[in-house]
């Protein structure tokens, strides 16, 4: 294995990033079905936040996390870093002297298809990383390659160089650009309707009639 560096992704607009800080991911998730990462990787300090940013791109195999290390210099604020174990689930490659790191670059997030360690420093740095729980096993500095920039898979999702990411309590999403922006807007429409609607719920009306499933029910029933 080698290393294969590409160059940093076009950054999304940053106001476009605050309106996704405002869509949920489990509302998006009542629209569409894709670019959902897998459940299991989840915010590690439980904390009820949103964040949002262009997605870059890291493959690192098994025990090795070189090129993590090399690579952190290339974050810019709004960046969320995403990185692909390769199948790996024992290691941990994301601990407090890589946390300090990343954070000094003004990197928004990590999405990591893997374990972190040292939870007590990433809580003390503010870093927002969603990820498969924790391991007391660690990387080296193997040197054995791996990828930057290039499409990868997180949690089941494929994530692109310059795609959308929203991350929060319920999960994380994955977004090309140009599906993002109908996306979101729907999603923000819906999220404002929502409150009416549970309000009558608490007034009396069966959920049933005002979504419309009764009625469904009632005609398959004949």
């Amino acid at each position: 294995m080698t290393y294969v560096l590409n160059s940093m992704p076009k950054q999304i607009e940053s106001n476009f990033l605050k309106k996704c800080t405002k869509a949920e991911t489990a509302t998006i998730g009542h629209k569409r079905h894709l670019g959902f990462v897998d459940r299991k990787v989840q915010n590690i300090l439980n904390r009820k936040i949103t964040v949002a940013g262009t997605a870059v791109t890291l493959a690192i195999p098994g025990q090795d996390s070189t090129l993590l290390h090399h690579i952190i210099q290339f974050l810019r604020p709004g960046d969320i870093l995403c990185i692909d174990r390769l199948g790996d689930d024992k290691h941990a490659c994301l601990g407090g002297g890589v946390a300090a790191a990343i954070v000094s670059s003004g990197c928004s997030g990590v999405i990591l298809d893997g374990p972190c360690t040292d939870v007590p420093e990433i809580e003390e740095y503010n870093l927002q990383v969603w990820c498969k729980g924790t391991s007391p096993i660690t990387t080296r500095l193997y040197d054995t390659g791996g990828s930057f920039n290039v499409p990868i898979s997180i949690g089941g999702a494929v994530v692109h160089p310059g795609d959308v990411v929203i991350a929060d309590f319920s999960g994380v999403l994955i977004m090309p650009p140009n599906e993002a922006e109908n996306d979101v807007s729907w999603a923000l429409e819906k999220q404002k309707s929502e409150p009416a609607s549970h309000k009558e719920i608490f007034n009396g009306k069966f959920l049933g009639d005002l979504s419309g499933a009764s009625k469904k029910v009632d005609e398959k029933l004949g």
